[in-house]
């Protein structure tokens, strides 16, 4: 049985994983989310409302919150609670992943300028939940494909980026487009090694050429540079 099907103690730590507190006010949802995850995502609390989600939050400091937008139980300014919780649970070395059933441009503008790392929706599968999780822990960025280019729109691109795309990618091989784009979705090397057919060795070298020939210095830089000219 996953791990991940019951509730870790407090300091649980699983070799290449991280740990984790589902928020959300559904308990069916957080029960089938918690035994889809993969075994190197630990559940170590969760939570049904904004005060509750706080105070499990500062005593388990996990590494990755996921969090539904919409709470109860909010006592600030922020009309959906998810990020009141983001707000209040600021101190603690913890990373949000919004997982939301809504889609609205609005929900994920609002949870992104309060400080959370990433927005997927509920249609996404366990395995593709953990990949986020994973990736948001690391400090890239993660975005489902059509809410990319909400943020995008939000946080103003530059006119002319999208009109340049082709130029910059011709700086790239074709296999460096096929790496690049994985790496900026939040895949792991060995990921991305498995989807490609090619070595873990290879995919690092690979990842270096894209960084240097677009001028990148991390995941996080490439995420964004992918995300605004709507390559994922």
């Amino acid at each position: 049985m996953s791990i991940c099907g019951r509730r870790a103690p407090r300091g649980t730590v699983v070799a290449d994983g991280i740990r984790v507190v589902i928020v959300d006010d559904h308990s069916i949802f957080r029960s089938g989310l918690r035994s889809d995850l993969d075994d190197t995502v630990v559940v170590v609390g969760e939570a049904a409302d904004v005060p509750t989600a706080i105070a499990v939050i500062t005593q388990t400091r996990p590494d990755v919150v996921l969090l539904d937008v919409h709470l109860p139980g909010g006592q600030g300014d922020d009309a959906t609670g998810g990020e009141e919780v983001i707000r209040a649970a600021a101190a603690a070395p913890t990373r949000f992943l919004a997982l939301s059933v809504s889609d609205a441009a609005e929900d994920v503008v609002r949870v992104i300028r309060a400080g959370a790392r990433g927005y997927i929706t509920k249609g996404s599968s366990g395995a593709e939940v953990s990949r986020a999780a994973h990736a948001v822990a690391e400090g890239d960025a993660v975005f489902s494909p059509r809410l990319a280019g909400f943020v995008l729109d939000a946080f103003g691109a530059v006119a002319g980026e999208t009109a340049a795309v082709d130029d910059e990618l011709d700086r790239l091989s074709a296999r460096e487009q096929e790496v690049m784009r994985l790496i900026a979705r939040g895949y792991a090397y060995k990921e991305v090694a498995s989807a490609l057919f090619i070595s873990i060795k290879t995919v690092e070298t690979h990842v270096s050429a894209v960084l240097r020939k677009l001028q990148l210095s991390s995941r996080h830089e490439l995420t964004v540079w992918a995300s605004q000219r709507r390559l994922l």
